[in-house]
């Protein structure tokens, strides 16, 4: 297992919130020892030159191998974190988006590679299973932009 700690550095990503009715497509992120300990949402970097756009294109067809159509406004959210002692800073742009495939709708695991060869896990994920398994969503402040998730 990759040992992953944040870049000291700030940085910009862009999140796809892709959803089947009131479930969220995100990605497992585990702790060194393996333990599940949250879930977010698809995407990454920004890289230099990209619009935002461009990079959530970008990021989703390489995760998953799909097209996307954004069709949501964005949400930007600020995260300061801090993970196994390291802290970590990103601006987060957040919209809702739409999948090509939509056989993956379908599907109730998708497992795919990231570009550095880790493999990693994404699940249709609802408020109710999160909150019952003490599973965190990140980045932190995201629950509280998702208007299917209010209430």
């Amino acid at each position: 297992m990759a040992v992953w700690r944040p870049p000291q550095q700030i940085r910009v990503k862009v999140i796809g919130l892709a959803w089947r009715e009131d479930r969220l497509l995100a990605a497992e992120v585990e702790d060194d020892s393996g333990r599940i300990k949250g879930v977010r949402p698809l995407g990454g970097s920004i890289e230099f030159g990209e619009s935002r756009e461009e990079a959530l294109h970008r990021e989703i067809r390489e995760e998953l191998g799909t097209e996307i159509r954004i069709v949501g406004s964005w949400h930007l959210l600020e995260n300061i974190f801090e993970h196994h002692g390291a802290i970590g800073h990103e601006f987060i742009f957040a919209a809702d988006i739409e999948l090509a495939d939509t056989a993956l709708y379908e599907r109730g695991e998708i497992r795919y590679s990231e570009l550095d060869e880790t493999t990693a896990t994404a699940r249709w994920f609802g408020r109710d299973m999160l909150r019952d398994a003490g599973i965190e969503l990140y980045p932190t402040g995201l629950e509280n932009v998702l208007s299917r998730w209010r209430g």
